[in-house]
């Protein structure tokens, strides 16, 4: 998919301010069993289509209205990712501006995880 480059300043702003994490950083989190919420920030449609088994759906379309309910511990570790790591830095800069101090976007998103050949599931 080819961006504007407004929108990629869009993502590279916020980018200089949220924590990034690789896919290979995500397996190792989650072989450690380090606590966490991993949450799929795409569309219903891609959702429907295949995710990360484990994963939340909280489409970027409404998690900023939704987070609180879903997770009111603003402390909670929370790893977002996307199609490909852009709407996850969006969205994760926006949870931080709501308090939300332990979040992460991760780099290559569901691209990534799938061009690595990792699981996923339907619904």
């Amino acid at each position: 998919m080819t961006h504007s480059q407004e929108f990629l300043d869009l993502v590279n702003d916020a980018k200089s301010r949220v924590k990034e994490t690789g896919i290979e950083g995500y397996k190792k989190m989650r072989e450690a069993g380090e606590a966490h919420i991993l949450v799929d920030t795409r569309e219903d449609h891609e959702w429907a289509a295949g995710h990360v088994a484990g994963a939340v759906h909280l489409s970027r379309g409404i998690i900023e209205r939704d987070i609180v309910s879903q997770v009111p511990d603003k402390n909670a570790t929370l790893v977002l990712y996307c199609g490909g790591g852009f709407r996850s830095a969006l969205v994760a800069d926006n949870l931080q501006k709501m308090g939300y101090t332990n979040v992460e976007s991760m780099d290559g998103g569901w691209r990534g995880w799938t061009e690595a050949g990792l699981p996923t599931v339907r619904d």
